[in-house]
């Protein structure tokens, strides 16, 4: 990679006063987002623990642990981690719009302490034997007033440095940086789930179903979190493309087209619950085919990078050494595979989340790499080895590629979602599908793995002298 295709921030030792408080944020929201992985990574292990037999009657193994265990495992490797990665960007666009001089500065430190509250209220409630899990889609809970709480606290935390950047558009240079303008979009995305969250409480609550309708009280907002996802994913691949191809490979009035027909289309959200018969099936299916309306301004995005990388390299000049374009690789083969799957799921069964396993690990392999390029720039420490990057992306991503393929071919064949794969009553395509699936997985896993230790290490270490 030239030296002009990158464009690394400079240092940030020290810094005083606004300045220094908002680089200490983005630190901050680095180790939560990877500390949420780190957790997952944590009750992933006590899971295939809990598949050994006689585990159950262990003592001080929790009643019914599996379920329990898989719940905070989704919640902390796709809700927390992906917050974590959004509330980074979010302090980033932030200090580009203020100047290191941020109105409302205390709102990201009060964030990041309710986030890390959050913590332990999600998971402890996993380790008591009365709590029961509920798969609900989008968050799974426990069903403890300790989650609901720690829900709370994520949700009002992540809030905090959204209102803070909403706060400070006003009276700043036009046009706004692209990623400031994306993360914009982004947070008003977020408003919108948190006022579908909040509509669909209010209407169970007064129709005393509060208590037993999780998936009512989270079908529609966590449709828009998708949408929230969408505009990372985009914001994401714009800096590892400019990173590794420089600033001519985005065209950033295609970035920030595709970013507002994303915030255009989460706008009827809300609208739904008035539009519609509370929780009825025609709303039901408003939501679901108001989610198709996101791989739209995506594949814009996603070809009109295509066609700058090949207009300016030809295939065999790639830098596919450079670990900033072999996660854009990645991320953008993902979204491409998953976005097939959904327009070929019929029915229910393992197809479904074959689909949105590649896209949201499109989404998680585009914030890996982005973490440890430019995030690490943006936080001044030492990068980190390209080798290793590429390496970890590889298990990670590709992994996911192979495993989804697999779930999807046994969807197809029978494989029924949210059940154990039951390999005996399978037919054997499925079987064979489920098996390819379990196999890849293994391999995800440890690219997972090796990317909290890389990120944990990189963290730790000082920040790079001044030039």
């Amino acid at each position: 990679m030239s030296g002009a295709a990158q464009s690394p921030s400079p240092p940030i030792v020290g810094l005083a006063g606004a300045a220094g408080s908002l680089r200490r944020e983005l630190v901050g929201w680095a180790w939560l987002a990877v500390g949420a992985l780190t957790v997952a990574g944590v009750f992933a292990l006590l899971l295939a623990l809990s598949r050994v037999p006689g585990m159950d009657r262990a003592p001080l193994w929790p009643i019914g642990f599996f379920y329990k265990g898989l719940v905070i495992h989704v919640v902390f490797s796709l809700v927390i981690w992906l917050m974590g990665v959004f509330a980074f960007l979010v302090t980033v666009a932030t200090q580009q719009v203020s100047c290191d001089d941020p109105r409302a500065a205390p709102l990201g430190r009060i964030g990041q302490g309710m986030v890390l509250v959050a913590f332990p209220c999600l998971f402890a409630p996993a380790f008591l034997d009365a709590t029961q899990p509920e798969l609900t889609n989008y968050i799974p809970i426990i069903r403890h007033p300790a989650y609901d709480l720690g829900l709370l606290f994520l949700a009002v935390g992540v809030l905090a440095p959204v209102i803070r950047l909403i706060a400070n558009l006003p009276g700043r240079t036009r046009p706004l940086p692209a990623l400031t303008f994306a993360m914009s979009i982004a947070g008003f995305i977020y408003l919108l789930a948190l006022v579908s969250f909040a509509a669909a409480g209010v209407l169970l609550e007064r129709s005393g179903e509060l208590a037993s309708s999780h998936e009512l009280l989270f079908w529609g907002g966590g449709h828009l979190m998708s949408f929230v996802y969408a505009v990372v994913l985009m914001t994401n691949w714009r800096i590892l493309a400019r990173r590794s191809l420089g600033d001519r490979a985005v065209d950033d009035g295609v970035f920030r087209a595709a970013v507002v027909l994303v915030g255009a289309l989460a706008i009827p959200g809300p609208i739904f619950y008035l539009a519609f018969d509370a929780f009825s099936m025609s709303q039901h299916e408003a939501f679901r085919l108001l989610q198709f309306g996101i791989a739209i301004p995506a594949l814009i995005f996603a070809a009109s990078l295509v066609g700058k990388i090949r207009a300016r390299l030809k295939p065999a000049q790639w830098p596919w050494r450079d670990p900033a374009f072999f996660t854009l690789a990645m991320s953008l083969a993902l979204f491409a595979l998953g976005g097939a799957m959904g327009f070929l799921i019929s029915g229910s069964d393992t197809r479904t989340p074959a689909h949105y396993h590649a896209v949201i690990t499109a989404v998680s392999v585009s914030s890996a790499g982005m973490l440890l390029t430019f995030g690490l720039d943006e936080l001044g420490l030492e990068p980190v080895s390209a080798r290793a990057t590429r390496a970890l992306i590889a298990l990670y991503g590709g992994g996911q590629f192979v495993a989804s393929i697999g779930m999807f071919v046994a969807g197809g064949y029978g494989a029924a979602r949210k059940t154990p794969t039951g390999v005996g009553s399978l037919d054997a395509v499925a079987a064979a599908g489920m098996a390819v699936h379990g196999i890849a997985s293994i391999f995800t896993i440890i690219g997972g793995a090796a990317f909290v230790v890389i990120a944990i290490r990189a963290l730790a270490r000082p920040n790079r002298a001044p030039t």
